[in-house]
């Protein structure tokens, strides 16, 4: 266990590393709270964007969420409104599609930031899942 610990720990520092550097030179925008994000959503006053791929879209999601894949986010950026804000989803913390979405959203003027987390954490606190 010292050994898998130690092994977590190191790569951890190195998967941080890389997400941070997906934003460039400009500091990454901080995550929203999955209960600000349940408010926000309540209110209507965010785009909720789960960028996994369909089928794990379709297995299940967080309600209000549009589907918009990361190989696909080029094609959905004429559609969505340039004042809203904006945030991203995905697997969990350490995925990277949120990442790239929110730094590839905010390169083109969006407002965008991720979900602390992913879909996983969002079930775990017993919130309600679409699928």
């Amino acid at each position: 266990m010292g050994l898998l610990s130690e092994v977590a720990e190191a790569n951890l520092a190195h998967v941080t590393d890389i997400l941070d550097g997906l934003s460039g030179d400009a500091p990454a925008p901080e995550p929203i709270t999955r209960a600000d994000l349940a408010e926000r959503l309540a209110q209507g006053a965010v785009t909720l964007l789960d960028i996994r791929p369909e089928d794990e879209f379709a297995a299940g999601h967080i309600p209000g969420a549009q589907n918009t894949p990361m190989a696909d986010l080029n094609r959905f950026l004429p559609a969505l409104d340039p004042q809203a804000e904006i945030v991203a989803y995905c697997r969990g913390p350490y995925c990277i599609y949120a990442h790239q979405a929110v730094a590839r959203l905010r390169r083109h003027g969006f407002n965008a930031r991720r979900m602390q987390g992913g879909l996983p954490e969002w079930r775990e606190e017993g919130r309600q899942v679409l699928s």
